[in-house]
């Protein structure tokens, strides 16, 4: 972070949150309010507790349940991102995930070995056979179905927390979740956050890679290159392709749209790298920034991205 940025991290939703802030005063308060927000947010829909209040409406696949006013927004989040990509960013693909290998936490499956991949059947239901029912506040899975948020639940917190902070703090703030990064302030603030784009949000701060600043809305990067294992047919990741049920396959190796908000940059992200080709048409088309690398390191600049050399 640059000089007179304050900023804390910790381990939270299996990847590594951030929040900086322009006051360093600010900053206990700041670190509270996220660590409470995800905690909640992990004990409502992570897909790795069995206690979680997302696994239990799955556990009961085909019966309507009440559910808490969070995991409402939640779903609802999730079905409006299917409505907008043509279900290419679908939430009902949870069983398929752990088909492919991706059943427990990222680090477990990194450490597992080889993953039989057997035979992954395409889903048999989808977004539009969810039923949410925000009066009541009850949700239906689908028979057959586990619902999986990992799509949109960080992007949705990114910019909900960020909310929260400067509401509450009055200072400038930006929430990093991974690659799922937000900002926030009073409508005063100008305050220019630097963020240097790369495969992996772990990698060192003195990595190579472009430097691009954002005053405002959220930025967000997905693909397919760090949230890997291997299986009996070869390596999988964990973009899948809602029409096969597959990992998708996909010429990029990430995708980083600048949106909005985070949430729409998760979305309009994720979404690119499904689509494949056509992905970088479907950001223009949207008028969405982004930057899109190939699996052979080559860039694409797209809806106004800074070239490689302006984002140096």
């Amino acid at each position: 972070m640059s000089e007179g940025i304050a900023s804390a991290s910790f381990p939270a939703l299996g990847t590594t949150a951030l929040v900086a802030v322009t006051d360093r005063g600010k900053l206990p308060p700041a670190e509270k309010l996220l660590a409470h927000e995800l905690a909640l947010l992990d004990a409502t829909c992570s897909r790795f507790r069995a206690d979680s209040e997302l696994a239990r409406a799955n556990a009961q696949a085909g019966s309507r349940v009440p559910i808490s006013t969070l995991l409402v927004e939640l779903v609802r989040v999730a079905l409006r991102a299917a409505e907008a990509t043509n279900g290419l960013v679908d939430p009902t693909l949870g069983l398929q995930l752990c088909a492919a290998g991706y059943d427990r936490t990222f680090a477990l499956v990194r450490n597992r070995g080889s993953w039989s991949l057997g035979r992954v059947e395409p889903p048999t239901a989808n977004w539009l056979d969810v039923e949410l029912d925000d009066e009541r506040g009850t949700l239906l899975v689908p028979s057959g179905v586990a619902l999986d948020l990992g799509a949109t639940a960080k992007g949705w917190a990114a910019d909900h927390v960020a909310r929260r902070i400067a509401a509450q703090t009055g200072d400038a703030v930006l929430v990093a979740l991974g690659g799922d990064i937000a900002v926030a302030g009073p409508s005063t603030a100008t305050q220019r956050w630097p963020v240097r784009i790369a495969d992996d949000h772990n990698a060192p701060l003195d990595v190579e890679g472009p430097v691009v600043e954002i005053t405002a809305g959220g930025l967000a990067t997905s693909g397919t290159a760090v949230r890997r294992w291997v299986t009996d047919h070869g390596e999988a990741h964990h973009l899948l392709d809602p029409r096969t049920g597959r990992p998708a396959v996909t010429p990029w190796r990430t995708v980083t749209v600048a949106a909005a908000t985070c949430l729409d940059a998760n979305v309009a992200s994720t979404a690119a790298v499904v689509l494949g080709e056509e992905g970088a048409s479907w950001l223009e088309e949207r008028r969405l920034p982004a930057r899109a690398v190939r699996q052979n390191g080559s860039v694409v600049s797209i809806g106004g991205w800074p070239s490689e050399q302006e984002a140096a």
